[in-house]
């Protein structure tokens, strides 16, 4: 009855659905994305404005990141959580070795020095792959989901500008194992979705993912530079 000292407070029974990890990730990480995206350096070479030592100069910094990343996939190959994104189908090495044959030559081995920056980042790599699964995961997708996005319009963009024919220097950003990108990434993010990670942990891989988004905007600020 109205105004009866024994009424209910008014409850809403309705509840919200968790947000999925991976739509959490993407909402943290917007603007992070737009930084990387406004770095100099890419805009020159979008732009045509660099020579082809120029633009090996972005192919050598990723090959530095990839031996790291690389190979702390292959070092957490065996971890029940780590093992379910590494994917035979990303592995970039080999297409790097190859695209700076192409492009310096076969003495290129002794052309890609790794910047400050590359170097800071690998020494990140290399030491959540040796200590912290999540860490791992977190710069996983912070390279492999950007290569399969953005990566794969700024390859078609260098060899249209710089008049790459074969992907000789650009298989980089070529997946022929991975017909179709985007089924791929709706796949990995399910993987990020269903990892057994709670609150505490996906609050530190996100933190991570912006650190890598941070490590790489760094490069190329100095490749700008």
């Amino acid at each position: 009855m109205e105004g009866s000292p024994y009424s209910l407070p008014s409850v809403n029974l309705s509840t919200s659905p968790p947000v999925p990890f991976s739509k959490a990730i993407r909402a943290a990480t917007t603007a992070a994305h737009g930084t990387a995206e406004q770095a100099g350096y890419l805009g020159a070479l979008l732009a045509g404005d660099l020579d082809i030592p120029g633009y090996a100069r972005l192919v050598a910094q990723h090959l530095h990141i990839y031996r790291a990343l690389e190979g702390a996939a292959d070092a957490l190959a065996g971890d029940p959580v780590a093992r379910r994104f590494v994917f035979e189908e990303l592995r970039r090495l080999p297409s790097l070795e190859a695209d700076l044959e192409a492009l310096l030559g076969a003495g290129w081995a002794s052309q890609v020095p790794a910047l400050p920056a590359t170097e800071a980042y690998c020494a990140r790599l290399r030491e959540v792959g040796a200590t912290w699964v999540g860490g791992f995961v977190a710069h996983h997708y912070v390279r492999y989901l950007g290569d399969l996005s953005g990566g794969i319009f700024i390859g078609e963009a260098v060899e249209r500008i710089y008049d790459i024919v074969d992907h000789r220097g650009t298989s980089f950003y070529v997946f022929e194992r991975i017909p179709d990108p985007m089924a791929f990434k709706d796949t990995y993010r399910g993987l990020l979705d269903d990892a057994p990670w709670d609150d505490t942990e996906r609050a530190l891989i996100t933190a991570e993912i912006l650190e890598g988004y941070r490590f790489n905007t760094e490069v190329l600020e100095q490749l700008g530079a």
